[in-house]
């Protein structure tokens, strides 16, 4: 029988769930995704996930990724999701919504930067690599030999006065109507700044927007190699589903 887990997402604008193989990091049947209700509170979000996992009709642990620092099972900071989410204890409130069953909840991006480097990209998994969420923020991901450093927030980072994913997301690209060109230029600047202060062997770039990476790839001018994730945005589900394999619990 395939070993398999289920995985699902949070983001800012949808919420995202599957069943994943876990020998080949691949999505058994359709994705499910619900968009994520507003305002994004810990139940409001608590309450779809347990929907998603009644569509999947799983009946199994259960990975989560959420777009939060993760430390001790709480999750610390609440980036593109109700702020009342800050000190909330993830262990309890996915408890008490899915039944007491076992629940491993991580960083959105950390989740994505494990799945990546068992299942996507050789970068990821061979020296230093930095994975790249690129959507409603930017999440991200370190990368040693495969092995994660959990809870960056470079998204945060302040870039000429303004956060890097309030610059360059692909949420800002959709909001002020970017072409290509304009925000592979918005980008390029974060790239480099990112670049000048970790020296990565390699960007990998995921989120939905990297389905279009001819468009804007070859538009980037930063020395560091800019690769496309394999797994796309399909990777949150899968690094939340290996989290139960791995019993990984930040």
């Amino acid at each position: 029988m395939t070993q398999q887990g289920l995985g699902i997402d949070v983001g800012g604008s949808g919420i995202k769930g599957g069943l994943v193989n876990l020998a080949t990091g691949e999505l058994i049947g359709d994705r499910i995704k619900i968009a994520t209700p507003q305002p994004a509170t810990p139940d409001a979000v608590g309450e779809t996930v347990a929907e998603i996992v009644r569509q999947a009709e799983w009946d199994g642990p259960v990975g989560i990724a959420l777009p939060s620092v993760i430390k001790k099972q709480h999750a610390l900071t609440a980036a593109n999701i109700d702020p009342t989410w800050v000190n909330t204890d993830v262990q309890e409130l996915f408890g008490k919504h899915l039944a007491a069953r076992e629940v491993y909840v991580l960083n959105d991006a950390d989740a994505a930067g494990i799945a990546e480097a068992t299942f996507g990209t050789p970068e990821a998994s061979t020296g230093s690599a930095i994975l790249l969420t690129l959507g409603t923020g930017i999440g991200s991901a370190f990368l040693l030999n495969g092995e994660l450093f959990p809870n960056t927030e470079l998204g945060h980072l302040i870039i000429e006065g303004k956060e890097a994913e309030k610059r360059a997301s692909s949420a800002v690209k959709e909001r002020k109507d970017l072409s290509w060109a304009q925000w592979a230029k918005r980008l390029d600047k974060v790239l480099r700044e990112y670049e000048r202060l970790f020296q990565p062997d390699a960007f990998i770039v995921g989120g939905g927007v990297s389905r279009k990476h001819e468009k804007w790839v070859p538009l980037l001018s930063v020395d560091t190699p800019v690769i496309p994730a394999q797994l796309r945005n399909q990777a949150g589900i899968v690094g939340a589903a290996m989290a139960v394999e791995k019993r990984l619990a930040p």
